[in-house]
């Protein structure tokens, strides 16, 4: 704590204080360098997030073929069978008899009493297998169904009826309930087809529970698909990727076909223009924003003079411009341009060999040059280009090519390949500047600039309060110098008085 001015009278802390403000100016302008480059890489980063979230998303919604194999499946009959799309590439067509529809393999107890009483619901949860006299403790049943492998379930002493059908749900392919109203275990396979519902183990527990009964066998379907009469296990399964699922027999034959599903294509391509759009109008507001270079960071000192919605108005023209004309953004916007206006080759519906663009299927760049190169589609084009010939659409987008060596041929790969190729290649050149929220400052440019700037600061600091401390004590030599010119005058003025 210092006090100064007792002798000379003078505010010496206001005065080294003010004194300090001229020396702090350079230190000032170093913060607002270390301010600004902060907000640089903060904004850098924050497009780098976003260009990843993009180029994930054109992997998922517009390079996977499965988004172009979109098919809707017409059943003349939809309550004997139906029949969607899971990966067929193809139109799918035909007829289908169902003879007969796969079943479970059932199992049913005889009637189940404690001695002379009826089995409650309540006694089922509450008493034991042993006070119900219906099983052994230590006891193994080995339960058995079709298409999965026997399990041995063992009764132990707190066992209830209810535990012990939880246990058969749990371990087996068998579904187990025990009926109150009826008394007896009802049991059923979890899977359908050919094969019964098989209990072996304990004869004495199988028998006082009343398993060792015969159970209605399961059945395969049967059914002729395209002439070819064959059996399934289930009544839902895959033919040439198009999933059937028979409800009911049929008297006679049903025909289905497939076609291409215009609406979920569209979509994806309307999704995959749309984020393209909004990319790059992002971007180029970004690389075209104002820089406004009267309005600096501001300091603590100056905030504390203004009130929060000035600050904020400051800051805001403050942290314009932090990516104007980025080198790196500009050419991949450029190049974005190329890309789109791409022409590759592919084949027609008849095999052919024919090119392809955008424009082909309905999408075109805006005439407007404020526009930047957004696209526009012609949605009633690009329906009638996906029902003639979805996959040429997606060779156009999303294909990968390689040629027969298995070299990757970006003159012929589709256009949102190359488009992630090159947001991958900014997002590079973005991570060497601005590098990423767990990089360490020496790997990334901005980084190593922020960490010079501390250093620069260090520095400054030291040497500022070096020079305070000189203040002080220049002036505190002077009031020592007053004190003692005080105390001579005193000294004189007592000598002249005792004359």
């Amino acid at each position: 704590m210092r006090i100064g001015g007792l002798a000379s009278g003078m505010d010496t802390e206001t005065i080294i204080r003010d004194m300090m403000k001229a020396h702090r100016i350079p230190l000032d302008k170093i913060t607002q360098k270390k301010q600004y480059t902060t907000w640089q890489m903060e904004d850098y980063r924050s497009v780098n997030r976003d260009l990843k979230k993009l180029s994930d998303k054109l992997l998922d919604n517009s390079i996977l073929q499965k988004n172009y194999l979109h098919k809707t499946v017409n059943v003349s009959d939809e309550n004997a069978a139906s029949i969607r799309s899971v990966s067929g590439s193809s139109d799918f067509s035909g007829t289908l008899e169902i003879d007969v529809l796969a079943t479970q393999a059932t199992l049913q107890s005889g009637e189940l009493k404690s001695g002379t009483e009826k089995i409650t619901d309540e006694m089922a949860s509450k008493k034991t297998l042993k006070e119900l006299g219906l099983a052994n403790v230590g006891a193994t049943l080995k339960i058995e169904a079709p298409g999965r492998e026997a399990v041995d379930i063992t009764i132990e002493e707190s066992d209830t009826m209810t535990s012990l059908m939880k246990k058969i749900n749990d371990k087996t392919g068998v579904n187990a309930f025990f009926d109150s109203a009826s008394g007896k275990i009802a049991m059923s396979a979890k899977n359908s087809g050919e094969g019964n519902i098989k209990i072996t183990g304990d004869a004495d527990s199988i028998s006082k529970l009343q398993l060792n009964v015969p159970g209605k066998a399961g059945i395969d379907a049967e059914f002729t698909f395209n002439g070819l009469k064959t059996t399934r296990p289930s009544n839902t399964f895959e033919i040439n990727g198009f999933e059937v699922t028979l409800k009911q027999t049929t008297s006679s034959p049903i025909t289905f076909s497939s076609s291409a599903d215009s609406d979920k294509i569209v979509d994806s391509i309307t999704e995959f223009v749309n984020d393209y759009n909004e990319m790059i109008e992002k971007l180029n507001s970004k690389i075209k924003e104002k820089n406004f270079r009267d309005f600096h960071p501001l300091s603590a000192e100056q905030k504390a003079d203004m009130k929060e919605k000035e600050i904020e108005l400051w800051e805001e023209k403050a942290k314009s411009g932090t990516l104007r004309n980025d080198p790196a953004i500009s050419s991949m916007l450029s190049s974005l341009r190329g890309i789109m206006s791409k022409v590759i080759k592919t084949t027609d519906a008849d095999g052919k060999e024919i090119t392809i663009s955008l424009k082909d299927i309905g999408i075109e760049p805006s005439n407007s040059y404020s526009e930047n190169g957004k696209l526009i589609i012609n949605e009633d084009k690009l329906r009638a280009k996906i029902a003639e010939n979805p996959n040429a659409v997606y060779d156009l987008i999303g294909r990968d090519d390689k040629d027969t060596k298995g070299v990757h041929s970006e003159n012929n790969s589709g256009i949102a390949q190359d488009y992630r190729k090159a947001l991958q290649d900014v997002q590079k050149n973005i991570s060497a500047k601005a590098g990423s929220s767990t990089a360490v400052n020496d790997t990334f440019a901005l980084g190593r600039s922020i960490k010079s700037f501390d250093k620069q600061i260090a520095r400054f600091e030291d040497k500022l309060q070096m020079m305070e401390s000189r203040y002080w004590k220049q002036f505190s030599a002077m009031e020592r110098a007053i004190q003692r010119a005080n105390a001579q005058s005193a000294q004189l003025m007592n000598a002249f008085g005792g004359m």
